[in-house]
């Protein structure tokens, strides 16, 4: 590619017109896979108009993931995604030591097809719900229509709401948390609000106030991990049934979080669709528990 706008981080502008994600492209540059002019690049160089970019992309290597005859809620199909109701409790991708029994043993079972996606262990997968959470999530059929996924999702134009309970009174009713989520600077298996951590902002609105409790809609227009539960928490309003960040109850035995809308364009034709999901037994039961009578 030839840099037609300067004045950007180099690694900034080539995931801005490659659809590759930055971090990929962070990993090519230090592999020297990144060459601007004949020479290897840096990520933090400026890019400038009118350089030339080449950028060679491995071939993916196999993937070591079996397919598994596990049950899934397809909401909606066609050639190129599906969208699929997680329930809670299955684990999204597989990870070290964990190979078996995920989302994606079982879509490579509905569909072989997606182990050609990237050579990754997450083929298909263009962003993640904690195993705790349940509802909706989209997965990619082919590169094409990953790309086009991950580039609405870059820009922020894929819509994602949740249904969430959370501690106390939440006021004001609507509001936004914009806050650095990163690594907790002590346990690495956290995330916690820190200065260097990446841009994160989130959106809700408080449909109802039981008891002592808030029933919120959320929207998050960026998507780090655990964001919506480290927002909350941060602002003094935990995740119910979240023992990681505050939010030990016996309402329930997992954390109120439901992701019941998606909204995005299709990968071919652009149209915009929007799907819902309706919350499973047992947020249903723990909001009744709570509920005047």
């Amino acid at each position: 590619m030839t840099v037609e706008t300067g004045g950007v981080r180099l690694d900034k502008y080539i995931a801005e017109h490659s659809g590759l994600s930055r971090s990929h492209i962070q990993k090519l540059i230090k592999d020297e896979k990144v060459l601007v002019e004949g020479n290897p690049a840096k990520a933090s160089q400026e890019a400038v108009i009118g350089e030339k970019i080449v950028i060679t992309v491995p071939l993916p290597t196999p993937i070591s993931v079996d397919p598994e005859d596990i049950p899934l809620s397809i909401v909606y199909e066609d050639d190129d995604l599906m969208v699929i109701d997680k329930p809670a409790g299955l684990t999204v991708h597989p990870a070290p030591g964990h190979r078996t029994g995920t989302l994606v043993n079982a879509i490579l079972a509905h569909c072989p097809n997606l182990a050609g996606i990237k050579g990754s262990i997450r083929p298909g997968i263009v962003h993640r719900l904690d195993k705790d959470t349940s509802g909706l999530i989209m997965v990619a059929k082919n590169d094409a229509a990953q790309l086009s996924l991950s580039g609405q999702i870059k820009k922020r134009s894929v819509q994602k709401w949740y249904l969430v309970l959370v501690s106390g009174h939440l006021s004001p009713r609507n509001g936004a948390i914009e806050a650095p989520i990163g690594r907790h600077p002590k346990d690495r298996k956290k995330m916690a609000i820190v200065s260097t951590g990446r841009e994160a902002r989130t959106v809700y609105r408080v449909k109802e106030y039981l008891g002592n409790y808030s029933f919120l809609e959320v929207r998050i227009e960026t998507g780090r991990t655990h964001q919506i539960r480290v927002h909350l928490s941060s602002i003094g309003y935990p995740v119910v049934g979240d023992a990681v960040y505050g939010g030990k109850t016996n309402l329930l035995a997992r954390q109120f979080v439901h992701a019941h809308r998606l909204g995005f364009r299709l990968p071919v034709s652009l149209q915009p669709v929007e799907f819902k999901s309706e919350l499973p037994p047992d947020l249903q039961e723990a909001l009744g528990k709570i509920r005047p009578r």
